[in-house]
């Protein structure tokens, strides 16, 4: 029986509690992990992916850990004063308040570098190769945002929709699932990070909110979702925990 996306996510901490640094890191391991809070929404997705396609979701943990460190390397350095000069972050101070700024960016160096170790473990490079171009999509995402020249579904493509892509790609990586039989999932990932920004926009008031007032982003989260929904319901495998992850995706409060 697949498992639930919150023993999914138990997986995943459990993994992260447990992952070893190299020793070279071992001082620098406090602001690392400090940058790792998070609700875990992209390797939970992982997991959930490769066990669609009958993976067991502990083969997949490399790869889903991969993602999140992904994921808290751009926080921590989108918070450096420098980018959005951000001193909270989920209620917490941000790395670089907590431990400078010199810590904060060499914890972010190492948590991509963490990442692009845990997909080497991997043969053939495919899952590194999901990350590498996840990454370089964020970084143009967020240098379109420096420079206030992107339009915004593209600023969203890139700064949240990549990784979204990627936490799908990954898992396609490690099954190794022929591309000839990649396109939907690949669909629905990106999808999924429209809808995921949507949502995010509500909850802080800006971004689609101000495009399309209060209302019409509603609307347009409701329809992305039915989309979601519609794109799983094509696939020939069981989506059941899926659904579940955009189900919450779309409802959530935080």
């Amino acid at each position: 029986m697949p498992l639930a996306p919150s023993e999914l996510r138990t997986l995943v901490e459990g993994y992260l509690d447990e992952l070893a640094l190299t020793a070279e890191l071992s001082t620098l391991a406090e602001p690392m992990r400090h940058g790792l809070g998070g609700k875990r929404v992209r390797p939970v997705l992982c997991l959930a992916t490769g066990e669609a396609l009958g993976a067991r979701p502990e083969s997949l943990l490399p790869a889903a850990a991969a993602v999140e460190l992904v994921h808290s390397f751009s926080l921590v350095h989108d918070d450096l004063p420098a980018l959005d000069n951000d001193r909270e972050r989920r209620g917490s101070p941000s790395v670089w308040a907590q431990y400078g700024e010199a810590a904060a960016i060499l914890a972010g160096d190492a948590l991509l570098a963490e990442a692009f170790r845990l997909a080497l473990s991997y043969p053939g490079g495919a899952v590194a190769r999901e990350l590498v171009d996840a990454t370089l999509a964020m970084i143009g995402g967020q240098w379109l945002d420096i420079r206030g020249d992107g339009a915004s579904d593209e600023l969203h493509r890139l700064k949240t929709g990549a990784l979204f892509s990627a936490a799908v790609g990954c898992a396609l990586a490690a099954v190794e699932l022929p591309l000839a039989e990649q396109a939907p999932w690949r669909a629905f990932g990106s999808e999924l990070g429209v809808l995921f920004q949507i949502v995010d926009d509500i909850l802080d008031g800006d971004g689609f909110v101000l495009d399309l007032g209060a209302d019409g982003a509603r609307r347009l989260a409701d329809e992305t979702a039915s989309r979601v929904r519609a794109q799983l319901g094509e696939l020939d495998v069981d989506t059941e925990v899926l659904l579940d992850i955009v189900d919450e995706l779309a409802v959530r409060t935080a």
